[in-house]
């Protein structure tokens, strides 16, 4: 009992970093539990004879990235093309907080590889060669331990990396820092207290003084993209026009090191707001670039409550 206690204990430190790696590879928060899940029970199922010291965690890391080989597989969970966030209808969002609770020794969860366009970027990739290029460029693995982990050969890992490089050049998210980018700037938070107060003031003009021309929002799952400022018109003055849906309060959070608003909703002859959805914003020079808007049942993973 005391040896199967241990080994739960030493497998279970890896929990959050796994959850972290599973949902580059996935793109989506609740499929990044379930592998989890499944790689926690499928190593204690196996742990007989396995050592529980330094070669524990890339062991479990190889079950982990062959379980979501799996899932990319079976759910051709592959995008064909990605113009838009549409493009990519399992892409998820990613709490902050969870990022923040990571083991002092963990790798650096940099913006550069969690936020969404890295996320959404990566799903052009086929199952093996997203495998190898997370292993190798985000947790900079060698070629040798990739090979070891999935099964191959050091010159396939070779050819897989080279292939994914040529498809990924000039499409991921460059922030041309020294140094890895860990939360929204001051620019960005700053931004997003405009935008929070503006949101629950229903100021159509104060909103849309806060965006480029071109501002882009989409809704994953579903299947839309408004680009451009009029495009976006008609979305403002249905959340916040003299028709509006009701009242909004809104508080500030983070997604994917990114500035996030968790929105909610107070309809006519209600007395409480209820949560709604959770925007997250992609700014650049100054303006919101992009908008990506998840339903209220991610609350729950930003520590958020569902009514307020």
């Amino acid at each position: 009992m005391h040896m199967t206690t241990d080994f739960t204990r030493q497998a279970d430190q890896y929990r959050r970093e796994l959850h972290v790696h599973c949902y580059r590879m996935l793109g989506s928060f609740t499929d990044a539990e379930d592998v989890v899940q499944e790689t926690l029970v499928k190593a204690w199922r196996n742990r007989e004879g396995v050592d529980g010291g330094p070669g524990l965690r890339a062991w479990l890391y190889r079950i982990a990235t062959n379980a979501c080989l799996d899932v990319i597989r079976q759910r051709e969970r592959r995008a064909s093309t990605v113009r838009s966030y549409a493009d990519v209808p399992w892409l998820q969002p990613y709490p902050d907080r969870i990022l923040d609770e990571l083991q002092p020794d963990a790798v650096v969860v940099a913006r550069e590889t969690i936020e969404l366009a890295f996320l959404a970027t990566i799903q052009l990739l086929p199952a093996q060669q997203r495998a190898v290029f997370v292993l190798r460029e985000v947790l900079d693995w060698s070629a040798r331990e990739t090979a070891e982990a999935l099964g191959t050969s050091v010159a396939a890992v070779n050819s897989a990396l080279q292939r994914s490089r040529a498809t990924l050049r000039g499409r991921l998210p460059k922030h041309g820092l020294d140094t890895p980018v860990t939360e929204p700037s001051e620019e960005e938070r700053a931004l997003l207290a405009r935008y929070v107060d503006a949101h629950t003031r229903c100021d159509v003009a104060a909103l849309a003084a806060l965006v480029h021309d071109d501002v882009r929002v989409t809704m994953p799952p579903e299947p839309l993209c408004y680009q451009g400022r009029d495009a976006m018109q008609p979305l403002f003055e249905r959340a916040f026009g003299s028709e509006r849906m009701g009242d909004w309060k809104v508080t500030p959070t983070a997604a994917n090191r990114q500035p996030a608003a968790a929105c909610y909703l107070r309809r006519p002859g209600d007395t409480v707001f209820r949560a709604a959805k959770l925007d997250v914003l992609r700014v650049e020079q100054g303006a919101v670039a992009e908008f990506t808007t998840f339903g209220a049942r991610y609350f729950p993973a930003f520590d958020l409550p569902e009514t307020c």
